[in-house]
């Protein structure tokens, strides 16, 4: 895979970097995931193809652990707020000091500067400071958040896994690693670029919810059916509208603004109108529908793990290096301490050692059981 040979260790946290650890497994990275020790069970969801090692980083000996796995590594990504890994005398300039082809990425809320850097916040902060949240939501009603997408995962995750890859491109030709700093607010504003550079052609000069594209228009928006489902309508452009009313009421030489009441049908009915079409219209599938969709089903957009789990297949799609996403269950935490160190250089004597004093903690019998 494209990431083959990458090591990786991913220091454990929630959302948007075990994402960006899940990006690199799933593209051929080696990502370790390292967990706190007297953990009962991980709050990672994005675990596929990666392993766990449990360290107890309250002990010196833990620190010690911990710093001669990331210099031997290529990537660290670390979800602390400001402040944390220095404390532990790991932060980026003295693991780098040695090993220079390390690239340490920092993936959080506000970044590494500016008077927000050691505040807490999550995805609706991060997403209200970029900016983009003012401009989400119907007309008339107060702003809200697309779930935690935008930068968490978008701005977030997605963002800093671009911006390892990068690094490791750079690093190709430089032979020398770099720091990272992702900030999910700048992420996040970074993927409404669309939206501050068309001010200027007209495209957002209304309020919020009344313009084209954020449920203003007629022609884009969903509707419902007479089933209770939705369907999905984009027609933007002049002559795919002329075809969705065409669908409807047969040849138009106008185009109503708002259009006469759409009829009302069963979600099956506007299927089979307009599939195949250039109407621009869509059924909203379900989660539990996307799979069974024809276009889903012939692409394979969506697989199922060991567990029979459903979930999107990686994106994009490589012609010659796929990923080749990992289908076994998630890592327990400590699943793969004793294995990963034996990796990286230690003996099983070293390892039992570090065992008894609680340094480190292995599952791999519980999980197998």
């Amino acid at each position: 895979m494209a990431l083959a040979g990458v090591r990786v260790i991913e220091l454990a946290g929630l959302a948007p970097a075990p994402f960006c650890g899940m990006i690199l497994a799933d593209f051929g990275a080696k990502v370790i995931r390292v967990d706190r020790t007297k953990v009962p069970t991980s709050l990672d969801t994005q675990a596929r193809g990666k392993r766990s090692v449990a360290i107890n980083l309250k002990t010196t000996e833990g620190i010690a652990l911990l710093r001669k796995l990331c210099i031997k590594s290529d990537v660290v990504l670390e979800p602390y707020r400001k402040g944390v890994m220095e404390k532990l005398d790991l932060g980026p300039h003295e693991l780098l000091k040695e090993n220079p082809r390390l690239i340490y990425a920092r993936l959080t809320g506000y970044g590494q500067s500016g008077s927000y850097a050691t505040v807490a916040g999550h995805d609706i902060n991060y997403t209200a400071m970029s900016g983009l949240l003012s401009r989400l939501g119907r007309s008339g009603e107060k702003p809200y958040a697309p779930l935690n997408l935008l930068a968490d995962f978008g701005g977030g995750g997605l963002t800093c896994a671009l911006g390892i890859v990068l690094a490791l491109l750079e690093r190709t030709k430089s032979g020398k690693g770099q720091i990272i700093d992702a900030s999910m607010v700048e992420g996040a504003a970074y993927m409404g670029s669309f939206l501050w550079k068309s001010r200027s052609i007209g495209l957002w000069n209304r309020s919020r919810g009344e313009n084209m594209l954020d449920s203003g228009a007629p022609f884009y928006d969903t509707y419902q059916t007479s089933d209770g489902q939705f369907m999905a309508v984009g027609a933007i452009e002049p002559q795919f509208y002329k075809q969705l009313l065409k669908e409807f009421f047969g040849p138009v030489t106008f185009f109503p603004y708002p259009p006469v009441q759409f009829p009302q049908y069963f979600l099956h009915n506007w299927s089979e109108i307009f599939d195949g079409t250039d109407a621009c219209v869509t059924p909203v599938l379900s989660f539990d529908q996307v799979s069974s969709h024809p276009h889903n089903r012939e692409r394979g957009s969506f697989m199922k793990d060991s567990s029979g789990e459903e979930s999107p297949r990686p994106a994009p799609v490589l012609s010659r290096t796929p990923a080749e996403p990992c289908l076994t269950s998630d890592p327990v935490t400590g699943e793969h301490t004793a294995e990963v160190l034996q990796e990286y250089g230690f003996t099983s004597p070293q390892i039992n050692q570090m065992l008894s004093a609680g340094v480190i903690e292995c599952n791999a019998v519980k999980a197998k059981l």
